[in-house]
């Protein structure tokens, strides 16, 4: 007998044996069992080099006849070029994807031209740079590039029209349109601008960020406006060299726009884009002031108007008093519409004489307690229009008018502001319930004329009233007073009356109330190189007298904020041994900012305050939001620093 461990031993053979056969059966079914392994390697060596290939930025790809550049290949392959044309597009765009066959088309079409132009396209979500380069704010967006100037495509979005400008661009004696923008410098300033019914003026500075992205939409709309009949000019001032001018006009920030009627200056307050800047200049060019001729149209400005309704009334329009209104209106005209008349008819309705303003409220906001009309008797020594002014100021606003999003920043931007919530609805169905609970607003208010008072519909205000902790108080009309400085009051909830209202308002004015603050906790470790602010410690750190502060407002969700944090966050570094000098910033979408000085009106905003200075804080604005720019602000600024600066 053979030992036992022999048998095992010639079992495990066997096996083995038979595994060899298992696996060269499998091998004859595969082709080469080495093969197959090979061929799994060269395909990991081809992804690879697929990965390399996708890696390589700098090679220029076609897809669909359409060459793809980047912030990598861009500049190596337009160097050459005479003319290119280029699409900036985002990939989620629905116009983009709708405009991409077009696109197609064209590339094929301008490819067989003779010579060929190159028709390329690029990734703006991808290629930040080049977005940031040519002032891409929008999608799909078409330039000519010409000897690698930029060259705006503003027509429609069809192969024969861009096909046809690419090949007038490409014709060797094209040049490029003069600019429609004037260029006024001391020397020509007066003779232009005293000689022009109506002018825009720009006062820019060359390295203003703002002012770079304003340029090609002020001189779109420029050649716009310089087509018109008449036509309305634009202009522009270099600021920074023609420094008489701009501090002959209080050019304090940039851009700064300002309109011109025969020399006068008026600010611009209008939209900055080309379609907007042209609506506005056209409105602006129109008169003032609008001509009313029947007695029907004032019954129907008193019965339907939901605004002051102001009417100068004058013998024609050689009444000198009737060109001291026009003077007036224009200094006014963005905020109030002026109407003048020449009729005997409505002077008789007014009851007034000629050489009369008339500032009156439509009927549902006249009550009792005030005169129906305000007349103002222009003298004839009158040699300005300021007293007109002062006059429609004084008596724009009804004893209790309704404030609205429409209006809440012209109409009611004075404090303290008394604000009563409810159900505000002037509609003929819902107007009896909205007028009872203003006429109890009415009884306290004629007592207080010092401050402002007005309704407002609650779902307009829901966030507001959520700020003030009303959100849930369970009453059908709640009360708050805004005050100077963003400071807020919220009345306690209860059954509303005049009364109660009228505790309220003197409570206030004998400065017993306290103030709601929207804020968030306290940090309770606030050692970084950057504090925090917020609503409770607003006055506390940045109203610190002692000290100089840089405070940025920012909103968590702004990309420009995220984007500025590590640089914010050297800038807390490069001054944390600087005991008088504080780096912060502020969460203003969490936190009242408890001063009306320090204006939030986008992300990120920056202010300097310095310590002698609190309600006069200077804004940065211009510059890049870099380490060397923003260590430049506050060394100019700064009040505090060491005698040693640190050098940039």
């Amino acid at each position: 007998m053979r030992p036992r461990g022999l048998w095992v031993l010639l079992l495990l053979v066997g096996l083995a044996q038979i595994a060899l056969l298992a696996r060269g059966a499998a091998a004859e079914e595969d082709g080469d069992g080495e093969s197959v392994t090979e061929d799994t390697g060269d395909d990991d060596a081809a992804d690879e080099d697929d990965e390399d290939d996708e890696d390589d930025d700098s090679e220029v790809k076609e897809e669909n006849g359409v060459l793809v550049l980047n912030d990598a290949n861009f500049d190596t392959f337009t160097a050459d070029k005479d003319t290119v044309l280029l699409e900036f597009y985002a990939p989620w765009c629905g116009h983009c994807k709708q405009f991409a066959p077009e696109y197609e088309k064209i590339a094929k079409t301008l490819k067989e031209n003779d010579p060929p132009i190159p028709v390329a396209k690029v990734d703006a979500t991808a290629a930040t740079s080049l977005a940031s380069r040519f002032d891409v704010s929008g999608y799909p967006t078409i330039k000519i590039l010409k000897k690698g100037q930029p060259v705006d495509y503003d027509g429609s979005r069809t192969e024969d029209a861009i096909v046809a400008k690419v090949k007038e661009v490409s014709d060797p004696n094209w040049t490029p349109p003069p600019e429609a923008t004037l260029v006024l410098t001391q020397d020509n300033f007066d003779d232009v601008v005293n000689d022009a019914d109506i002018i825009l003026v720009e006062f820019y500075a060359p390295w203003c960020g703002h002012c770079k992205r304003l340029a090609p939409e002020y001189e779109k709309a420029a050649q716009e406006l310089s087509k018109r009949t008449p036509p309305i000019p634009l202009a522009k001032v270099d600021a920074t060299a023609e420094t008489e001018l701009a501090k002959k006009f209080d050019v304090t920030g940039y851009p700064t726009l300002k309109i011109f009627r025969k020399g006068k200056p008026y600010d611009y307050n209008g939209p900055r884009e080309k379609y907007g800047i042209v609506d506005y200049m056209i409105e602006q060019a129109g008169p003032p002031s609008k001509q009313i001729q029947a007695t029907k149209q004032v019954q129907e400005f008193l019965r339907d108007g939901d605004d002051v309704i102001i009417i100068g009334v004058f013998s024609g329009e050689n009444d000198k008093a009737y060109q001291l209104y026009q003077e007036a209106a224009n200094g006014l005209r963005e905020d109030y519409k002026f109407h003048h008349t020449f009729s005997s008819e409505i002077a008789k309705l007014l009851k007034v004489s000629p050489g009369k303003v008339v500032v009156m409220q439509p009927e549902k906001f006249q009550s009792k307690h005030e005169p129906k009309m305000h007349v103002l008797d222009l003298k004839q020594d009158s040699t300005d229009g300021s007293e007109i002014k002062e006059h429609v100021l004084k008596h724009a606003l009804p004893l209790v008018g309704h404030r609205k999003p429409s209006n809440d920043a012209k109409r009611y931007a004075k404090r303290p502001l008394v604000v009563v919530y409810y159900s505000v609805d002037f509609s003929f169905d819902y107007r009896v319930a909205t007028q009872y609970w203003r006429g109890k607003v009415l009884e306290v208010a004629k007592d207080f004329p010092e401050y402002v008072f007005a309704v407002s519909d609650e779902e307009d205000y829901s966030s507001e009233i959520k700020d003030l902790g009303l959100l849930e108080s369970g009453e059908d009309v709640n009360v708050a007073i805004l005050d100077e400085g963003g400071k807020k009051y919220a009345m306690e909830p209860e059954e509303f009356d005049s009364d109660v209202l009228r505790q309220f308002v003197l409570a206030f004015k004998k400065g017993k109330l306290k103030p709601i603050v929207k804020s968030q906790p306290v940090p309770k470790n606030n050692k970084g190189p950057v504090k925090v602010v917020v609503g409770k410690t607003f006055d506390t750190i940045v109203m610190d007298p002692k000290k100089d502060v840089l405070i940025e407002f920012y909103a968590p969700w702004c990309g420009h904020c995220k984007k500025l944090e590590p640089v914010y966050t050297e800038l807390g570094k490069k001054y944390k041994n600087e005991k008088n000098l504080v780096i912060a910033k502020m969460d203003a979408t969490a936190n009242d900012v408890m001063s009306d000085h320090y204006k939030v009106e986008g992300f990120p905003t920056i202010y300097f305050a310095p310590r002698d200075k609190k309600n006069n804080p200077i804004k940065f604005e211009g510059g890049d939001r870099d380490l060397e720019h923003l260590s430049k602000f506050i060394e100019e600024h700064s009040t505090t620093l060491s005698r040693t600066k640190e050098e940039l």
